[in-house]
């Protein structure tokens, strides 16, 4: 029954027109569209949220204890660009029906009437969508393994890999909102992401550990042995990187202050992590090719620009 139901979806897209083109410029955006800007605290836990205690985040609602569909940057932003978003893991409920919830909750976000998952087809690509009802779309981003020769810069406007991998700040400088039509953003912050660097800080504090810091052209010095930590962390220097953290959550909440002045009135905002971190649980540091609930359990939060 399942084969057939897959088959019979195989053959729907088959019938529609090819991969959905970019929307010409005449397109006009369906009346009163809201922004979107996502906003993901790479690398961030839940309880490092909870801990932070972000006055300003708080203003958009009730931080909620989601789960990430992937323990790593990459995969984890493309899931989120198909328009799939950390979950919360419901009991006896069948994914599909799950995913159909999911995407229509687009149409409050966007307030666009209508929207369901058969709207995403065949794509699946949520700037592809966006694009087609008239949105500009933009993405900062500060890890180098979400680079813009990457697959996920697709349909985008404008996509940049920020000079610095830790300045929220300078990414609210180039913000820029059209008066005639809708905008997305995506930011990916790293601010969050080891070590837990606030702008004004020299992050060779600690060691570069390639593979942490998304630099993938250092990984095979990595394997040859270099440029990694001779030990492994201490205790004490577990705690200390976890506190690094919850500080970064506290200067980050700041910078929201300002992001809800810049935002014109009519956006809608979705700020989650990609993944967790872990801190000598079990044995282990940071995320990846970890199997640990802490890897998978992320802060959201989602509301209109308060």
């Amino acid at each position: 029954m399942a084969d057939e139901r897959a088959r019979g979806l195989l053959r729907s897209l088959r019938r529609r027109a090819p991969e959905d083109a970019a929307a010409p410029a005449d397109v006009e955006p369906p009346p009163g569209a809201r922004n979107l800007v996502l906003v993901v605290l790479d690398s961030l836990r839940y309880d490092t949220w909870l801990e932070a205690q972000p006055a300003v985040l708080s203003r958009l609602g009730a931080v909620e204890r989601r789960w990430s569909y992937a323990s790593w940057t990459a995969p984890s932003h493309y899931n989120k660009l198909m328009g799939l978003l950390p979950h919360t893991s419901p009991s006896r409920v069948y994914a599909s029906d799950y995913y159909k919830r999911d995407f229509a909750r687009y149409s409050e976000r966007l307030g666009i009437d209508g929207i369901e998952f058969q709207k995403f087809l065949p794509s699946i690509f949520l700037p592809t969508f966006l694009r087609s009802h008239g949105y500009r779309n933009h993405a900062m981003v500060s890890m180098p393994v979400l680079n813009e020769k990457t697959a996920i810069n697709r349909d985008f406007d404008s996509y940049t890999l920020m000079p610095s991998h830790n300045d929220m700040a300078a990414m609210l400088d180039r913000l820029r909102f059209d008066a005639d039509r809708p905008s997305f953003y995506m930011l990916n912050v790293g601010e969050t992401h080891y070590p837990y660097a606030l702008p004004n800080e020299d992050p060779t504090e600690f060691p570069r550990i390639s593979g942490v810091h998304g630099v993938l052209k250092n990984l095979d010095v990595a394997v040859a042995g270099e440029d990694v930590p001779e030990e492994f962390f201490s205790d004490e220097t577990m705690q200390l990187l976890r506190d690094r953290q919850v500080r970064a959550v506290r200067y980050i909440d700041e910078l929201f202050a300002q992001l809800f002045e810049i935002v014109p009135k009519n956006t809608w905002f979705i700020v989650t992590s990609d993944h967790g971190e872990l801190f000598g649980e079990s044995g282990y540091f940071g995320h990846g090719p970890i199997m640990h609930e802490k890897v998978f359990e992320v802060p959201f939060v989602e509301g209109p620009r308060p």
